[in-house]
């Protein structure tokens, strides 16, 4: 899925800095960066409130704009907007979620596993993310699941399906999807850290 007229040319608009192009870019991804901040909590078992959803999703927006749309023109290409995004809007969330988390449990260190899930975008971890940004690597990791779990996760990570889409696409009952989506990215987790290795 390689990047489309349509977002192309929204890119092109926002760093020319067009009129109302941020407005537009704002309006048509909103929606996936509250799809990450609701999944991204939800799979640590993280309640957030309204307030925090909105200011999440506006720490996500000030990262895309900071320094000229750097994180923009930093874009390739080689994957869908979205899919780029996705990874972007991810990291900022997750590292929120750890600050937010250490604020409300003091003195308490957190795990190698907090450690990996919460992972700066400088380290290792956060490597393997890019390269899952990419749909060739994307396409190489997903033959390590089976069918139902490579279908579940493209359909799930890549073209934004909710459960209940998945659900009646794949034939499986609505309430294994998240448990498919487990397994599939602990397997997705331990193919990428093994090309980091390499």
């Amino acid at each position: 899925m390689s990047l489309s007229d349509i977002d192309r040319n929204l890119l092109r608009r926002c760093l020319t800095r067009k009129p109302r192009a941020w407005n537009d870019f704002v309006d048509r991804f909103v929606g996936l960066v509250v799809h990450v901040i609701n999944h991204t909590a939800q799979s640590r078992s993280i309640r957030l409130s309204r307030e925090d959803r909105e200011d999440l999703a506006a720490d996500v927006f000030l990262v895309i704009v900071k320094d000229d749309f750097t994180l923009l023109r930093c874009f390739r290409g080689e994957s869908s907007l979205a899919t780029y995004l996705t990874v972007v809007a991810r990291r900022v969330v997750v590292r929120q979620l750890l600050t937010k988390k250490s604020a409300m449990l003091p003195g308490q260190t957190s795990t190698a596993e907090d450690q990996a899930a919460f992972a700066d975008p400088a380290d290792g971890e956060a490597a393997v993310e890019q390269r899952l940004s990419d749909q060739e690597e994307v396409a190489r990791l997903l033959e390590g699941l089976n069918d139902n779990e490579a279908d579940v996760v493209r359909m799930y990570h890549l073209e934004g399906k909710t459960y209940r889409e998945i659900s009646d696409r794949v034939g499986l009952p609505e309430n294994s999807i998240g448990p498919t989506l487990s397994r599939a990215r602990t397997k997705l987790r331990s193919a990428g850290a093994n090309s980091a290795a390499q």
